[in-house]
């Protein structure tokens, strides 16, 4: 990546070792070592007015601290300030901080420094965490001003606020260097960075051959990177493809619905059948309550019959109690009556022997009877499916005393001749389809081969198509390559005239603030320089105002001296003369 030279540039600079800005770093470092390095550069690079712009703050900080932290309002008002601390306690809930509004406890609120330090890997310290903490706000660049005697007293009203104001923003700024470390195209992007940073700290140093290596190198990790990229888009083609076949063979497959709608149909003719057996079931019950009703009338009868015989019984006992007899004809009697009591019991035990029997003759007949009825069910299914000329079915006649009134005679005249029809016309469609698979196997034969000429003129065109596919494949790669690389060009370019005259705008801007500092320095010196032209005039004439005084002073001395030298004279000249 080359550039134009500044405005200001003079010789070339003695080449320095290369900045820690090429190694791996965390986001924040990266954050540091790009304004150090920036500053360091342009300090070095050029004499006047790079160097006017090195004196300046670098606004790198600033930027990222406002993008990070959104607009740079003061928190005043009370929903802001709620609306803030509830972010704030959102992103503490997981260090189990929690900021009691509306003002929460000192302690709490250094424990939410420190957490927020420790998150952005600069750690306080306990003795001098204020310290700690206004270095690193002054080196993030942080939009809100916080004083030290609010860190010192963080739990009163009037320094609350501005604090609220740095732990929100300190908030945003861990989500967003959390949101850089657990995604991967932040780390490409961060990449992209170090890699300008790099290459225009070079240019800016001078090491033209360390600027084209740099390039070479990020050059060839761009390659390898587009060529996974590519192996892992046509490996996702390929699975696509895949995809594809599987859905074409689902949907050429039977549908599940038409395979529920068979199970629907079969159960639908389960049911008519258990709906069949349940009818037939309820008129065998019906007969045999009917049974039932007039076996409890011939019971009734019976019981009539017995209380009869009974009350005729009596009769004769009193009959025989009023009759005089002797004592033979009692004997008599007493046998008699004694045969008769075991006659009763024997045709009673006979009769338990025999109503056991009919019990058991009766319960035989029933399963006979439901089998001779499932044979018949079976029989009748057997005759639908093989659907005769005739509309026969077998129905049981369960009152029947022998076969023929049970099953009925019919069968044998009417069933009897379609069923042997049936047979015979199954013979002659088993003849005739044998001599139509015949045919079809022959004529599948043919077909065999007519579709094992067509595969292998399929192949040869499939072979065809697969070179002009991967020609035309490798035109469209070199194409959507030369689009992008010319994409890329115009985009570093573009980039390269924003980044110039974004420059220039900042130096001209610089330059008219450096041009009215100059004008109102100028002016200030030459107010400065009349002030004190004035003062020097002023005591120039007050100098000469003293030495005027002076003279006179001096000439009025002299004046008096000479005059006292003249008296001294006469004086000396009258004792002279007195002495003479």
């Amino acid at each position: 990546m080359r550039r134009g030279r500044g405005r200001g540039g003079g010789g070339r600079h003695p080449k320095a070792p290369l900045s820690s800005a090429a190694v791996d770093r965390t986001p924040m470092s990266d954050a540091f070592s790009i304004q150090r390095n920036l500053d360091h550069a342009f300090s070095r690079r050029d004499s006047d007015a790079f160097s006017m712009c090195s004196s300046r703050p670098s606004s790198i900080g600033t930027g990222a601290a406002s993008h990070a932290g959104g607009p740079i309002t003061s928190l005043s008002d009370r929903a802001s300030q709620a609306a803030a601390l509830r972010a704030v306690n959102a992103y503490l809930a997981a260090a189990a901080i929690h900021l009691r509004p509306p003002l929460p406890p000192a302690k709490d609120i250094v424990a939410a420094f420190h957490h927020l330090a420790d998150r952005l890997r600069y750690p306080l310290k306990p003795a001098a965490w204020e310290d700690d903490l206004l270095s690193l706000l002054r080196s993030l660049g942080c939009p809100y001003k916080v004083t030290r005697s609010a860190l010192k007293a963080p739990g009163t009203p009037h320094s609350w606020p501005p604090l609220l104001s740095v732990l929100y923003w300190l908030t945003l700024l861990c989500r967003v260097t959390d949101g850089l470390d657990a995604s991967p195209p932040v780390s490409a992007s961060n990449d992209l960075m170090t890699y300008i940073t790099d290459s225009y700290y070079l240019f800016l140093t001078g090491e033209d051959d360390a600027v084209a290596s740099l390039d070479d190198d990020y050059h060839a990790k761009a390659r390898a990177q587009i060529a996974e990229k590519a192996t892992a888009i046509q490996e996702l083609e390929k699975e696509l493809q895949d995809l594809e076949a599987k859905r074409s063979k689902q949907m050429s497959a039977p549908s599940r619905l038409k395979r529920l709608e068979d199970k629907k149909d079969a159960f639908t003719a389960d049911v008519q059948k258990f709906e069949a057996v349940v009818k037939s079931w309820s008129t065998k019950i019906k007969e045999k309550e009917e049974a039932l009703v007039e076996k409890e009338k011939e019971l009734e009868a019976k019981v009539l019959n017995c209380k009869q015989t009974m009350a005729e019984n009596e009769e004769l006992a009193k009959q025989v109690e009023t009759q005089v007899v002797n004592v033979r004809d009692v004997d008599r009697m007493a046998r008699e009556m004694q045969a008769v009591e075991n006659d009763i019991a024997k045709l009673e035990n006979a009769n338990a022997v025999l109503e056991e029997k009919g019990w058991e003759l009766e319960a035989a007949l029933v399963s006979k009877l439901e089998e001779i009825e499932g044979l018949a069910e079976l029989c009748n299914q057997s005759l639908r499916k093989l659907k005769p000329s005739i509309d026969f079915q077998y129905e049981v006649n369960a009152k029947g005393s022998s076969p023929a009134e049970i099953l009925g005679t019919t069968y044998k005249t009417t069933l009897k001749p379609a069923l042997n029809a049936l047979a015979n016309e199954t013979k002659r469609l088993i003849i005739s389809k044998r001599d139509e698979s015949i045919d079809l196997q022959k004529q599948l034969q043919g077909i065999v081969k007519m579709l094992e000429e067509k595969r292998s003129h399929v192949s040869v065109l499939q072979a065809k198509n697969n070179e002009m596919t991967a020609q035309v494949d490798s035109l469209d790669r070199e194409i959507q390559s030369h689009v992008s690389r010319c994409a890329a060009d115009a985009r570093k370019m573009k980039d390269e005239l924003e980044k110039k005259e974004h420059h220039l705008s900042t130096i001209e801007k610089e330059a008219e603030v450096f041009l009215k500092n100059s004008e109102e320095g100028l002016q200030a010196a030459l107010r400065e320089t009349d002030e004190e032209t004035q003062m020097c005039a002023r005591e120039l004439l007050k100098l000469i105002d003293s030495i005027a005084e002076y003279k006179e002073f001096v000439e009025q001395s002299t004046a008096e001296m000479k005059k006292e030298l003249y008296e001294c004279a006469d004086d000396i000249a009258s004792l002279s003369a007195k002495m003479v």
